[in-house]
């Protein structure tokens, strides 16, 4: 996969999150995000934001957490001395478990393999080896 479909895919995942009902809506990505924030709008409005502590594995998950949470209005950050992979923010609990978090999740998991791939491709042309997992073996018996 190449970078412009993952970010074509990415986009008709926001609209899928967005709730689109058409296939005409599934491409207006720009809609998709105004509906969202609508959602996130009567989120708020009967379930108060509580504060959340994401804590990511890499960079790029949190890079990827902390953007999502931009473009829907909602400020991340951390407080002195937490790592630094670290996210908070305060969001209602039923905007993270019913968009935020699945959207995230699904997002996380598209570029991950995108990143894989490129990952393989590159360690392939550049060392012309293969990047498979290390095999798995016995441990050699203690002598007793």
């Amino acid at each position: 996969m190449d970078e412009a479909k993952l970010i074509h895919k990415l986009k008709l995942l926001e609209a899928l999150y967005a709730g689109a009902a058409t296939e005409g809506e599934k491409v207006a990505a720009g809609l998709a995000k105004e509906r969202i924030l609508k959602l996130l709008e009567e989120a708020q409005e009967h379930d108060p934001p509580i504060e959340y502590r994401f804590s990511m594995n890499d960079s790029w998950s949190r890079k990827l957490l902390v953007a999502l949470m931009r473009r829907y209005g909602i400020k991340p950050y951390r407080y002195k001395g937490q790592r630094y992979t670290t996210v908070m923010a305060r969001v209602p609990k039923s905007f993270v478990d019913g968009t935020l978090w699945p959207q995230y999740e699904a997002y996380s998991g598209m570029l991950r393999d995108f990143l894989s791939e490129v990952t393989d491709r590159v360690i392939k042309e550049a060392l012309d080896e293969n990047s498979d997992e290390a095999d798995v073996v016995e441990e050699p018996k203690l002598l007793g």
